[in-house]
């Protein structure tokens, strides 16, 4: 039976629940606030600079092949994926340069070179990210963790057997500590806890598997940036039949006797059987439900929120051969960064930066003599702090160590710039606090403590989004819309 379906909010989860719910024959609509799609993945133009502004690095594209095949179109028609070798370049507080590769041979050789790990360390470590992911990885990313037909599956049962092997009660950085004898190496790897908004002191080992990820099934550019992925999938989505009222903030979704019966946009209502949510979870029942002490609200709050980000967008007037596409360079004391930003919400006083350079992959985001850097450091959600600030402060501490390892005086080369804080995050997005990724993960059941992407209080309301399972990031965003979609044409169809 065809359902009138309404989508708060055009992000990358909001785009895949529309797109197949079209396919399966029902009416959608999408309500996106901004002029256009993406959340935050979008674009930023600065004179002759073209800029990523949220997510960078595209990986898992299993997941957005098989997304594009069940809409009975192809991937590779949609999206122009370039493999990264290396996928990234490091740099460490003691001067120790190194690129990462997907290809292990090539990572270990690199680890050895630079006297980093030892390939037999690197070996044993991915090995055992690569049966984490067997075990459960790819279950708990593709189901429901909130549904019992999860569990009483095949892979669930199996993932249940396994769950000891996940070491979900060790740290990950415990993990590191065991896994390499030299603290440089624990460190690369202990940075893969904020792909998730989280601290590797806190996060369960369990997040092993998101190395793995990387390292195993590879690490790609988008031709034309990341900002092209959220454009295929509205393309997709109108092809499907999917209409598009872009400009158009949703004020409240209408519920009545536990059901819902569609959304308000000022004094426009427009009805529908489904509303899937891709807005924030606490910005859902605060500002859309109009229920701040839902229980699914309160619950939501006394969990930590993720990490947030303060970006600097500089069009710099150089070429530098030396950097990738993706670049880091550490700090000399991780674990004083993340106690900075986790338990003092302060930007630390020497950050890890990175520094992601698209016209590495597309050229025209620059101008021939330029590059376009998105410089992203990781940062404490927004409470209160003075943003203006913190960033002149940072700002600093940033050019003096990107001048020092680079060999210039970086400032005189900004011929463009932008600046983007926690606020600015929260602001544009809708992201409660500025979190960039909803929730961190700091217990062994923070999987669990996602928002379901399913209501079991008020029928025919869906959840998708970075806020809501199984969390943030391009993959998974897309999976938290294509689950949200499926459990709606199970109870609502």
């Amino acid at each position: 039976m065809s359902r009138r379906v309404a989508i708060v909010g055009a992000g990358i989860g909001g785009l895949a629940a529309a797109g197949l719910l079209a396919k399966a024959g029902h009416r959608v609509t999408v309500f996106e606030q901004s002029a256009h799609a993406g959340g935050k993945a979008a674009s930023v133009q600065l004179g002759g600079y073209r800029f990523d502004t949220g997510p960078s690095l595209f990986t898992l594209p299993g997941v957005f092949r098989n997304f594009f095949a069940r809409l009975g179109m192809e991937m590779d028609q949609e999206l122009c994926l370039v493999p990264l070798a290396p996928l990234c370049a490091y740099e460490f507080a003691d001067g120790t340069r190194l690129h990462s590769f997907s290809d292990r041979a090539r990572f270990a050789a690199a680890l050895e070179q630079s006297g980093v790990a030892t390939a037999a360390e690197l070996n044993a470590y991915l090995d055992r990210g690569a049966r984490m992911w067997d075990w459960a990885g790819e279950l708990f990313l593709t189901r429901s963790l909130h549904e019992r037909s999860t569990y009483v599956s095949r892979r669930g049962l199996r993932a249940i057997l396994h769950a000891p092997g996940l070491s979900p009660f060790s740290s990950l950085h415990r993990a590191h500590a065991r896994a390499f004898a030299d603290p440089r190496a624990v460190q690369l790897f202990d940075r893969y806890a904020t792909y998730n908004g989280s601290s590797p002191y806190q996060t369960p080992a369990t997040m092993r598997i998101i190395p793995h990820v990387e390292y195993a099934l590879g690490g790609y550019a988008l031709r034309g940036g990341i900002v092209s992925l959220p454009r295929a999938l509205e393309h997709a989505a109108r092809q499907l039949g999917v209409e598009f009222q872009m400009g158009t903030r949703v004020t409240r979704i209408v519920c009545r006797n536990g059901l819902c019966h569609g959304i308000e946009s000022g004094e426009d209502f427009f009805p529908a059987d489904i509303v899937v949510s891709n807005a924030d979870v606490l910005s859902t029942y605060r500002h859309l439900l109009h229920e701040p002490a839902a229980p699914e609200a309160r619950r939501y709050e006394r969990v930590e929120p993720s990490s947030s980000g303060l970006v600097f967008l500089w069009g710099v007037a150089r070429r530098f051969p030396r950097l990738q596409v993706h670049n880091i360079f550490f700090s000399g004391d991780y674990r004083a960064e993340f106690e900075a930003m986790f338990k003092r919400l302060d930007m630390p006083a020497e950050p890890t930066i990175y520094v992601n350079v698209t016209c590495k992959a597309t050229p025209d985001d620059a101008p021939a003599d330029g590059e376009n850097w998105f410089v992203l450091l990781n940062a404490p959600r927004h409470a209160g702090q003075d943003w203006p600030r913190l960033a002149a402060r940072v700002r600093q501490a940033v050019l003096a160590r990107l001048s020092r390892s680079l060999g210039c005086d970086l400032e005189s080369l900004i011929r463009e710039e932008k600046v983007i804080t926690p606020p600015d995050i929260e602001r544009d997005t809708g992201s409660t606090n500025g979190s960039l990724y909803g929730i961190a993960s700091h217990s062994s059941a923070s999987a669990f403590l996602r928002h379901p992407n399913r209501s079991r209080r008020i029928r025919g309301l869906y959840f998708a989004g970075g806020s809501a399972h199984p969390g943030g990031g391009m993959p998974l965003a897309l999976l938290s819309g294509t689950m949200a979609a499926d459990l709606a044409e199970e109870y609502e169809g």
